[in-house]
């Protein structure tokens, strides 16, 4: 199962693409809504999640926890004690943790980059990636931990989300059904 957490203020595109590609590898993606179940995206589209954040359960089920960014959503992320202690879990239980754009700003924040973690994020947000190794690769994966820079790398941010659930063969597959170039 994959949380995908939807704050008001997310963006669009960066949330709804990984919930689309890993749907289509057949995975359990369950969207959250933080603060309630109608969350409206920075660019005015509302989108009824799955279920609100009181609501979930955090076990050995969870594969990956995915946190989107835009603003305020990624500030709105932060503010949430909930999304937090779900972020400490899956950190403490090596599950997966991705963010795109402004989202790694909250794992940075939370102190889980340190030790040269490779990260990346939407540029201007580096300064909060606390104790990373900053790459300028749009897309990054370290360990358990998977990073993109914003809305324009989320297909190649959903595939490597698949890539790492489903292995290579299942991301390329996938990439060359949607004619991903």
């Amino acid at each position: 199962m994959i949380y995908t957490f939807l704050a008001e203020g997310f963006e669009e595109i960066e949330a709804l693409t990984p919930v689309d590609l890993l749907r289509r590898k057949g995975k359990e993606v369950i969207t959250v809504g933080v603060g309630g179940k109608n969350m409206t995206g920075r660019s005015g589209i509302t989108v009824i999640a799955d279920t609100v954040i009181d609501e979930i359960v955090l076990n050995d089920e969870v594969e990956m926890i995915f946190l989107p960014g835009g603003m305020p959503g990624t500030e709105n992320l932060y503010s949430s004690v909930k999304v937090r202690e779900a972020v400490s879990y899956c950190f403490n239980h090596n599950i997966f943790i991705a963010a795109i754009c402004a989202a790694p700003s909250i794992l940075g924040r939370m102190g889980l980059l340190k030790n040269n973690v490779k990260a990346t994020c939407y540029p201007g947000f580096e300064k909060f990636l606390e104790g990373a190794s900053i790459s300028s690769d749009s897309v990054v994966r370290d360990g358990k931990i998977i990073t993109a820079k914003g809305a324009g790398v989320s297909v190649k941010f959903a595939l490597e989300l698949v890539r790492a659930l489903c292995g290579d063969k299942e991301a390329e597959s996938l990439g060359n059904s949607i004619i991903y170039e």
